[in-house]
């Protein structure tokens, strides 16, 4: 039996489905050199927003400068490739101005999502040492509210750390990767 004809007689596979519509998911994830290029300058980026707009309210000398630097470079560093996939899976084959508002959106969504997650961590894990024991119901109300707490206060507060210079970026970023993209779809 040829491997034509055993393929003929068995059940699609999961790996078929996959192969079959798998171009679009292969096709949105970023190439390395963008990624090795791309991620670094906008960590770079939001740190230095993060930075200008603590110089801008006159907090540039706070007790924690390295570490609010740190946090926005980390998560500009860790949502530039998420970013960059979810938009071109959302907008494949559409036209400039529907892959220029996804790359503007997921932009947006990827670095406050991954910003405000990671500040999230660090916020547990300050508060982790007054939480009871891990793995009760106690525990999993005083993690979820914990968490909760933490997003809740970097979208009050942390939010405006990205203006101004993060919204230059990213009205620079969106419409160079969406013109970009044509290109390298072609």
């Amino acid at each position: 039996m040829t491997s034509e004809e055993r393929a003929a007689r068995s059940p699609a596979l999961f790996s078929d489905v996959v192969l079959s519509k798998g171009s679009r998911f292969v096709r949105s994830l970023p190439k390395p050199r963008e990624v090795l290029i791309g991620a670094p300058g906008w960590a770079l980026a939001m740190a230095m927003s993060a930075w200008l707009a603590l110089w801008l309210r006159g907090t540039e000398a706070a007790f924690h400068l390295m570490d609010i630097l740190s946090l926005y470079a980390l998560g500009g560093l860790l949502a530039w490739p998420l970013s960059l996939f979810a938009a071109r899976f959302s907008a494949h084959g559409r036209a400039v101005e529907t892959r220029f508002a996804a790359f503007l959106l997921c932009l947006i969504a990827g670095t406050v999502g991954t910003t405000a997650c990671l500040f999230a961590f660090d916020y547990r894990i300050f508060y982790a040492q007054w939480h009871a024991d891990t793995g009760t119901r106690i525990w999993l109300f005083q993690f979820l509210f914990t968490s909760l707490a933490a997003l809740y206060q970097f979208l009050v507060l942390g939010v405006r750390l990205y203006l101004p210079l993060g919204i230059v970026a990213l009205v620079a970023a969106s419409p160079w990767l969406a013109r970009s993209d044509v290109r390298q779809r072609r």
